[in-house]
């Protein structure tokens, strides 16, 4: 009856965090907006979603804050919560209206990478197959699991190229394979079958980032490294010799000049012709401020 009255049935969060995570089941994060949904359960898994406004926001803010989250941390759960709460009101017509969710300001864009001294003493750190995986990041920036997902039927060593059909963005690309990578793969030819990169016989599907990674950067003297800022390396490494950020973005296969651009602060071979204009001695155009006279002009 309520439907035919144009009244919608009342639904709860956790029903939207259920059909939420059936969309998202093909991506291959997951886990993580799973872990996400399990934390914001703690605030809003009692309550229906008319019920979510300006001050249940406030509570997982202020939640979460207090038990010390980082900015960034907190602000990915808004963002979930957000995500979820706009696909019940545009897609699925559950209900009207939500409440205007805002992230934090403050958060600090983490700008970890290594020079190749730091690169040097954590492969040698490593154990052999995480070396292996280390030393292929460094050399095409792919991600950690575009690279314990590789398969040989994908690599084409006479031509110097990979092709990844599964990507974070979803969009298959190819990899060229510069001669570092190549020595890479050719050290993992006959270990297996089907997969080029392994431990102890079998694929990789445990997360890199795990014990013998801790152990690799305190034998390296190395702290606050992830996985990913290899990738983060392996760019900030291309601007520096020059690689532009058009090349850049093709090669690490993103969607938008906006994600390429925060490594363009290390390139300025574009810009040492115009800051040699003022060196000591070239002169140039610069006026002489002393020549003009600020004084009264004398009456005629």
């Amino acid at each position: 009856m309520a439907s035919y009255l144009g009244i919608k049935p009342k639904r709860s969060w956790k029903e939207a965090v259920v059909r939420f995570l059936q969309v998202k089941a093909t991506l291959r994060d997951i886990k993580q907006y799973q872990g996400n949904c399990r934390r914001l359960d703690a605030y809003l898994g009692d309550k229906l979603l008319n019920d979510i406004n300006g001050d249940t926001v406030w509570a997982v803010v202020q939640g979460e804050m207090a038990q010390g989250k980082a900015i960034a941390t907190v602000n990915r759960h808004l963002a979930l919560m957000r995500a979820i709460l706009r696909m019940a009101r545009d897609e699925w017509q559950w209900i009207d209206c939500i409440p205007k969710i805002r992230l934090l300001p403050g958060e600090v864009e983490r700008d970890r990478w290594l020079n190749r001294e730091e690169a040097d003493r954590l492969i040698a750190a490593c154990a052999p197959h995480l070396a292996a995986l280390v030393r292929y990041a460094l050399a095409t920036g792919c991600r950690a699991r575009e690279i314990a997902g590789l398969e040989w039927n994908r690599v084409d060593l006479a031509r110097h190229t990979a092709w990844l059909n599964q990507t974070k963005n979803g969009t298959p690309r190819g990899v060229p394979l510069n001669s570092d990578a190549m020595a890479v793969l050719e050290e993992q030819i006959g270990k297996h079958p089907q997969y080029c990169f392994t431990y102890r016989g079998k694929p990789i599907r445990w997360e890199l980032t795990n014990t013998g990674w801790h152990k690799a950067l305190a034998r390296a003297g190395l702290v606050d490294l992830r996985f990913h800022d290899l990738r983060h390396t392996w760019a900030s490494w291309h601007r520096q010799a020059g690689t532009s950020c058009d090349e850049l973005k093709d090669l690490g296969g993103w969607k938008s000049r906006q994600m390429v651009d925060r490594y363009a602060k290390y390139s300025t071979e574009h810009l040492s012709a115009a800051a040699s204009r003022i060196e000591n001695g070239r002169g140039g155009n610069v006026i002489e401020m002393s020549r003009f006279c600020h004084g009264k002009t004398r009456a005629a």
